[in-house]
């Protein structure tokens, strides 16, 4: 059975969302640790849970990065978001003019 019309939409919302996510969770990871090791002085911990790595640094690396992740896509994915709608209201109207 062939897709409805109306899951396509969907389905490019899917994979463009997929990919803002990928694209902000790489940007943000390389902005995050730039941070950390202005603010530190220090490289980002390679590995957090080795025992060489102090727990409060640890903590701190894993509450920052999980923390500055989770903003940056949330609100990029709603910028893209409300993009996507106003993009399909106008080609809803667009082909309602045409039609």
């Amino acid at each position: 059975m062939a897709a409805d019309k109306s899951e396509k939409p969907d389905m490019q919302w899917r994979i463009i969302g997929g990919l803002v996510g990928l694209a902000v969770g790489f940007a943000s990871k390389k902005v995050l640790s730039f941070a950390w090791e202005k603010a530190t002085g220090r490289k980002p911990p390679a590995n957090a849970d080795a025992l060489d790595i102090g727990l409060g640094e640890a903590l701190a690396y894993a509450v920052v990065m999980g923390l500055g992740m989770e903003v940056a896509r949330i609100v990029t994915t709603r910028a893209a978001a409300r993009r996507w709608q106003a993009w399909k209201a106008q080609a809803k109207e667009k082909a309602e003019q045409l039609g």
